[in-house]
């Protein structure tokens, strides 16, 4: 497993990385998109309804979402996503009664130390107001 990060992370950049200028200007486009479905909104407020707008709104930030990520960092965060879901398929999730014992021990543990976080306090409480209503 080391080997392979090790691998990874010395192997040279992929070939289909997009250059700056054009990865530059995929983002701006698609922050433009959004802002325009933003300003686009306030804009046709009174002229359309609420559903057609929300409706342009979707496709708008869908059109925006669809350009981030071919950018070289969309790129990259696909492949995040793609990894992670493999990963979450290797888990192995705990049965029905290990969870409820888990979550009855949590609970248990839960009500025992809030017994003593208020014994605590109550002794903390009964000495201050033994010491403030000294009289000198």
């Amino acid at each position: 497993m080391a080997l392979e990060i090790e691998k990874k992370k010395n192997a040279p950049e992929e070939t289909g990385q997009k250059s700056t200028g054009l990865n530059r200007l995929l983002w701006l486009l698609a922050i433009a998109i959004i802002i325009a479905a933003a300003v686009g909104n306030v804009y046709f407020a009174d002229l359309y309804s609420t559903a057609i707008r929300v409706v342009g709104i979707v496709v708008l930030l869908a059109i925006a979402l669809a350009l981030a990520a071919i950018t070289n960092q969309g790129t990259k965060a696909r492949a995040f996503f793609s990894e992670s879901r493999v990963e979450l398929r290797r888990i192995v999730w705990p049965t029905r009664p290990e969870a409820m014992q888990t979550t009855l021990i949590v609970m248990g543990v839960t009500v025992v130390v809030s017994l003593i976080l208020w014994a605590f306090d109550s002794i903390i409480v009964s000495v201050l107001n033994f010491l403030t209503d000294l009289r000198f």
